[in-house]
């Protein structure tokens, strides 16, 4: 629990500077890997849209980017579910640049985020 309470101490002023001057994309454009197979797919959703890869159901919420460097960090809030499971097994922003640190734990897929849609 304490190591919980520390990991979201040091991520909240990562996610706050990383906010300040962020301009909201079109879209988000995502890469998903099945461990088993090596099989990636990559997708490009809009906000509220879902894809499937497996047996996991992606939504992309919100994909932001820094206002000044569209290239640049982007992040994404990702809701991914086990197919017919209301609960889901990832919720929460996903960093381009540092994928692992709020990554899906799952023992078959990986996901993490490309880049932003600007257009």
């Amino acid at each position: 629990m304490r190591s919980v309470a520390l990991f979201l101490a040091l991520l909240m002023p990562f996610a706050a500077a990383a906010q300040d001057g962020a301009t909201t994309g079109t879209g988000a454009m995502l890469r998903a890997l099945e461990k088993i197979s090596g099989e990636t797919t990559d997708f490009t959703l809009t906000p509220g849209e879902q894809a499937t890869f497996g047996r996991l159901s992606i939504e992309m919420d919100e994909c932001r980017y820094p206002a000044g460097d569209p290239a640049a960090d982007a992040f994404a809030y990702l809701i991914m579910r086990e197919v017919g499971a209301d609960t889901p097994v990832f919720s929460g922003w996903m960093v381009a640049s540092s994928p692992a640190l709020n990554a899906l734990d799952h023992p078959r897929y990986d996901v993490w985020v490309l880049r932003c849609k600007t257009d």
